[in-house]
């Protein structure tokens, strides 16, 4: 193992959307299988490791909200650590700007980002497919955040293609509500058996409406201020839940049809707009 002279990195933690997000069956384990786009943001968390020679891993600046014991950086530190076996510890502080539980990737990016960075300040040289097989013990869309490419996904998430996507301008709205991920699962009106799509069919760009977000259905009902999210976004351009929500967002062709849409937004609601990217801002700096 590699000692580095780097003891502290300020990395990002990208956002992500789910372009579209279709179940083709359920699995033996339980779990579902899943066809999905992922769309890399340029908007993110920003995280703090600095490397200590203690050996203990720290929360320095979080959310207190969120326990360290089911706080998602904390526990990719320690995953990793109990992985390589080294002698380091780090003090992590966490800079929250993604909303939490919008169904934009926030708590995997950031588990992602900080394996990321320990792998360097550590000198541990685990290749990314190693990093990514431990991240999936995390989450199913960590891996695709610690390969930073926008990608194609199967099986529960873990199966990447990395794609070139236009790379547009997205108006994102946060509804200030949570969804309950596995309520969403467990409901009988969700489509679970969509035909599966051939990659080269999606990059072609043949019959975009057939692909949906097949949650979004259970979400309308259930919830009704992400209805209304969606139809007031979709007077502007057609509106999409991302994940399983809260958060929605729609695609401008440039950055000011996009802001000019996000001074309309209601006060009731949080939104942003940012770029999509085809590689992670967090390649650049690892």
């Amino acid at each position: 193992m590699t000692r580095y002279n780097t003891i502290k990195l300020i990395l990002p933690a990208p956002a992500k959307l789910n372009l579209f997000l279709h179940i083709t069956g359920r699995r033996d384990d339980g779990y579902h299988n899943l066809q999905t786009v992922f769309q890399l943001l340029d908007f993110a968390d920003r995280i703090t490791l600095k490397r200590n020679d203690s050996g203990r891993i720290r929360r320095l600046k979080g959310l207190e909200s969120v326990p360290e014991e089911s706080d998602l950086c904390m526990r990719a530190a320690r995953l990793l650590k109990q992985h390589v076996k080294l002698p380091w510890g780090v003090d992590i502080s966490i800079e929250k700007i993604l909303p939490i539980g919008g169904g934009i990737g926030g708590g995997s990016s950031d588990a992602a980002t900080v394996m990321l960075g320990l792998n360097k300040i550590w000198g541990c040289q685990l290749k990314l497919s190693q990093l990514a097989a431990l991240g999936l013990e995390l989450g199913a869309d960590v891996p695709v955040f610690i390969h930073g490419y926008s990608a194609w996904a199967e099986g529960v998430g873990e199966q990447i293609t990395p794609i070139n996507l236009p790379e547009n301008w997205f108006l994102v709205i946060y509804p200030k509500i949570s969804v309950s991920t596995a309520e969403i699962f467990n409901d009988q009106a969700l489509t679970r058996d969509c035909e599966p799509i051939k990659i080269a069919r999606f990059l072609k760009g043949n019959d975009f409406s057939q692909l949906s977000n097949v949650f979004e259905p259970v979400v309308r009902e259930q919830y009704p201020p992400i209805a209304a999210a969606l139809d007031w976004l979709s007077q502007f351009s057609e509106a999409r839940l991302t994940g399983t929500g809260s958060c929605l967002f729609a695609s401008f062709g440039c950055e000011e049809d996009a802001n000019q849409v996000l001074e309309k937004l209601p006060n009731k609601w949080q939104g942003f707009v940012a770029k999509g990217v085809n590689q992670s801002p967090l390649l650049a700096l690892i």
